[in-house]
């Protein structure tokens, strides 16, 4: 597959994106990267155990300064941000799929001609959620144009933005977690299918900008670590029925 010429990446922390999609943003110029568990707690919270072991002392210090180093990051790859004010799981906030949902699907009406490049969900409560908004507005937005179909207006139906979904670095090596997603999928009538994008050559950029991301780097083990440097992969998902379409055996 070639190098979209634009893309959104949907991000559920401030890291996510880079660490699991660094080489391709940096590969498509302008890139827009949306996190969604950006917002900033009540000051008066107090730090939960992980801002703590990052060395913060309030969850709005740790959104503050963790703010800073994706600006940073990111600027490092030419690509730009956008912080929802969704809080993160670990600050108490209960958060719905549909909430977020109708919050992307505002933005992403804006930027149509983008291919749109979201997490699986795998392990992490937080990547699971968001994964579960971007299906239902995946869904939603292919319902509306069946529905426009139906109506024979076919010439004001605008194409349908392509997806894409990466693995979430440092959760992906957890065992079997890949695999329980992509038979989930499967369970749901989906198939996902490996897509290479030639971005490898971008790997250094990836680095220096993983770099930037130093209060949450100190907390991952070895084995996390190596995993953000693993090669980067997307999946494509189809119905079931059209690629089964699409098979010369199938009778």
């Amino acid at each position: 597959m070639d190098i979209p010429a634009s893309i959104i990446v949907i991000s559920p922390h401030l890291d996510d994106a880079v660490f699991s999609c660094g080489n391709l943003i940096a590969a498509c110029p302008a890139a827009l990267v949306v996190t969604v568990f950006a917002g900033e707690p009540a000051a008066t919270l107090d730090a939960p155990e992980w801002d703590l072991a990052a060395g913060f002392t309030s969850g709005a210090q740790a959104v503050r300064a963790r703010r800073q180093e994706d600006g940073r990051a990111l600027r490092g790859l030419g690509a730009e941000p956008v912080w929802l004010d969704f809080l993160d799981g670990q600050y108490g906030e209960r958060r719905s799929a549909v909430d977020i949902a109708v919050r992307l699907g505002r933005l992403l009406s804006l930027q149509q001609r983008a291919t749109i490049v979201a997490p699986m969900g795998v392990y992490h409560p937080d990547h699971v959620l968001v994964n579960a908004a971007c299906m239902l507005l995946r869904e939603a937005v292919a319902v509306d144009q069946s529905a426009l179909a139906a109506g024979d207006v076919e010439t004001l139906i605008p194409a349908p933005q392509p997806w894409l979904f990466y693995e979430d670095a440092i959760h992906r090596c957890m065992p079997g977690a890949v695999q329980s997603r992509l038979a989930g999928w499967w369970q749901e009538g989906l198939v996902a299918a490996p897509v290479h994008l030639p971005v490898s050559q971008q790997q250094l950029r990836k680095s220096q900008a993983v770099e930037a991301y130093e209060s949450q780097l100190r907390l991952f083990n070895a084995q996390q670590l190596a995993d953000i440097s693993v090669p980067e992969r997307y999946w494509t998902l189809d119905p079931l029925a059209n690629a089964r379409g699409a098979r010369p055996n199938e009778r």
